[in-house]
């Protein structure tokens, strides 16, 4: 696992960003996963950016996002469909019939079977990543199996709590969603976690420190061979200088 260090949130963002142009620069069909949320934000804004200044097409780029809530529709506002439109892939050259988020408004069962098929079709190349304030990736909660495919998860009422700032009210915040399991997520051929902020240094520090275990499901990047995290001073302030060090 490599440790990078940014000064803020922008700086965290252009360095993953970078990290997108090199592998589509080498595979112009790249395979692509994709994260939502806060933590990718400033990512696909300098990936856009990127885009518009000639450095980077993503014509023949394929994507694969890791979850989405059950209940919403395509067009809902909170839907990560639609947070994928707004922030990436109307704002780029990308085919949408190339893009691929699981859907939350047919059968569960149905919907995790079929990204299951599409991600086998798709291997993919790089996998962008965030993580939860109890050391979730994607929607896989503590306690979720390291041989999870993709699957129906009921929200802890902490993440429903960290989500709730993208809702009107808690009560909005949907009670489950669809995502990819761990097991594809280590499938990828690389890692990129971006994370800023305090909320999140005590689950960096846990995912460095803690036994590798089902408890806290970012400790199992510690077991891919290639993991890049990219993190602001903020989210990494619990962690020594040897520790800083170690991981450089």
């Amino acid at each position: 696992m490599k440790l990078i260090q940014a000064q803020n949130d922008q700086a965290v963002g252009e360095l993953a960003a970078q990290k997108f142009i090199e592998v589509i620069g080498k595979k112009k069909d790249a395979v692509l996963g994709l994260a939502t949320g806060t933590s990718p934000l400033s990512t696909y804004s300098a990936l856009v950016n990127a885009y518009r200044n000639g450095k980077v097409s993503f014509r023949e780029v394929r994507t694969l996002n890791l979850d989405e809530y059950v209940g919403l529709t395509e067009d809902d506002e909170q839907s990560y469909h639609r947070f994928m439109r707004e922030n990436l892939f109307d704002l780029v050259d990308i085919k949408l019939e190339n893009t691929h988020v699981p859907c939350g408004t047919i059968n569960p069962e149905i919907a995790c079977k079929e990204y299951d098929a599409l991600l086998d079709r798709y291997p993919i190349d790089l996998q962008l990543l965030g993580i939860g304030g109890n050391g979730h990736l994607g929607f896989n909660e503590p306690g979720t199996p390291f041989t999870q495919r993709t699957h129906l998860v009921n929200l802890t009422e902490k993440t429903r709590h960290d989500n709730a700032r993208l809702f009107a009210s808690l009560d909005d915040v949907p009670k489950q969603a669809v995502t990819t399991g761990i097991y594809d997520i280590l499938r990828a051929k690389e890692l990129l976690l971006v994370v800023m902020g305090e909320n999140k240094a005590e689950a960096v520090a846990k995912m460095l420190r803690d036994p590798i275990s089902e408890d806290c499901p970012a400790t199992v990047l510690r077991d891919h061979p290639h993991v890049t995290v990219i993190a602001d001073a903020a989210a990494l302030n619990l962690l020594t200088k040897q520790e800083l060090e170690e991981f450089k």
